[in-house]
């Protein structure tokens, strides 16, 4: 008796795809060209790319939903990617890693994609890219390509154990599946509310694969009790800084909050942050804050009130009473006046932490490049085995970067898995 398949739809909000049950009665094991476990970008991406190769494709979902950080992404509307794209907006041991899948599969490739499907998009600020409708249109877009290259994708489906005995046999909760080719796109341990897990860690290990150290990146930084008790009343407030951190600069706005510091340019410096490394804050970018005070020397306005023309009141207040002694302009002599401009353009802060995965885009780290083929994304000391998308160690800014590594890396490994 052959193996018996039962399909069934799930709708999730307007949307529908097919989910796959299997009942095995003859006692057979499913075969498969390529087994993908993960239906995020990532995951999606290598899918259709094999399934237009004529492969025979399952992928595997321990959720109930696909793409659920592309669901979220850019507040709804998805920032699936960024025009200025290379490999230095992205952080790994090995720097030259990424360059290959990014060349492979571009933004505008990925545009492309977009546009046979009519999905409209805009370029935000600093070539960022999203979705003029909704995050939703990507997800139908991969359901509608999946669907079309012959792809089946199994949701609520556990991973139980994975053994190789020439090819590679996955049993979970649903059935057990065989397969040539084995894709891990499981994601990164950022947002565990959405199902994240370490299933993708654990898996490399099994493996044999050596692991980077992890830790969560794109997150808010959080202050200790000292600093918040001064800077506490500025939750809500936000201003245009230039923030150094570990040698590297991030433009943008940080935000003060009820634990700490966010904001695009904390986000960014949270990649390089390490525990006991300060933020160095310039809080005047693009201005000379010791011509400033001089224009003033003779006026009898308090410092702070002049700091106000440029910066938040409630901020520049707060900034005299703990870093200077505020004084009215003409009684400060020339030597304090350059003290202070320093201080503006070299405010320091110690954070004393991260919020967390929970508030984490992305996680810092991953599987070694050393182990994977920059080419193909497969294992070195595995054949047939395959990483792609945030489980690897290459992270990417903030602005889209993420999301079009999972893309390309994805599309990598789908030309030879």
């Amino acid at each position: 008796m052959q193996s018996t398949l039962l399909y069934h739809a799930l709708r999730i909000g307007k949307d529908i795809f097919c989910g796959v049950c299997w009942y095995n009665y003859s006692g057979e094991i499913m075969k498969k060209d390529v087994v993908i476990i993960g239906a995020g970008a990532a995951g999606l991406m290598c899918a259709l790319t094999s399934g237009q190769r004529k492969r025979s494709v399952l992928v595997l979902e321990h959720t109930g939903k696909i793409a659920n950080k592309v669901r979220i992404s850019g507040g709804g509307r998805c920032n699936f990617s960024n025009l200025s794209m290379s490999s230095g907006y992205y952080v790994s041991r090995n720097s030259h890693f990424c360059k290959s899948a990014l060349a492979r599969f571009t933004p505008h490739d990925f545009i492309l994609m977009m546009e046979k499907h009519g999905i409209r998009y805009y370029e935000k600020e600093k070539g960022q890219l999203f979705c003029k409708g909704s995050s939703g249109e990507l997800i139908r877009m991969f359901q509608k390509e999946c669907s079309d290259a012959g792809v089946d994708i199994f949701t609520g489906c556990r991973i139980d154990a994975i053994r190789k005995e020439g090819c590679f046999i996955v049993t979970t909760n649903l059935g057990t599946v065989e397969s040539s080719s084995l894709v891990i796109a499981t994601g990164g341990l950022s947002y565990p509310k959405l199902g994240a897990t370490d299933s993708g860690i654990r898996i490399a290990t099994q493996f044999g694969l050596k692991v980077t150290m992890l830790k969560p990146a794109l997150v808010p930084l959080t202050l200790g009790k000292e600093d918040l008790k001064n800077l506490g009343e500025l939750s809500g407030l936000s201003l245009d800084t230039t923030v150094s951190c570990n040698k590297t600069l991030s433009d943008g706005k940080i935000l003060f909050t009820h634990r700490g510091l966010s904001g695009p340019a904390i986000l960014q410096s949270s990649l390089y942050w390490e525990k006991g490394v300060p933020l160095t804050i310039d809080l005047l970018p693009g201005k000379d804050p010791y011509s400033l005070l001089v224009a003033r020397r003779d006026s009898k306005m308090k410092i702070e009130n002049l700091l106000s023309t440029y910066l938040p009141g409630r901020f520049a207040k707060k900034w005299c009473t703990l870093s200077i002694t505020p004084k009215v302009m003409n009684h400060y002599t020339e030597g304090e006046l350059r003290e202070i401009a320093y201080r503006l353009g070299h405010w320091q802060i110690l954070p004393e932490g991260t919020e967390g995965y929970g508030k984490a885009e992305v996680t810092f780290g991953g599987v070694d490049t050393e182990d994977l083929s920059s080419r193909t994304m497969e294992t070195k000391k595995v054949p047939g085995l395959y990483f792609i998308g945030e489980v690897v160690d290459v992270t990417g800014h903030l602005g889209g970067y993420n999301l079009q590594w999972a893309w390309s890396s994805g599309y990598a490994a789908g030309l030879y898995a």
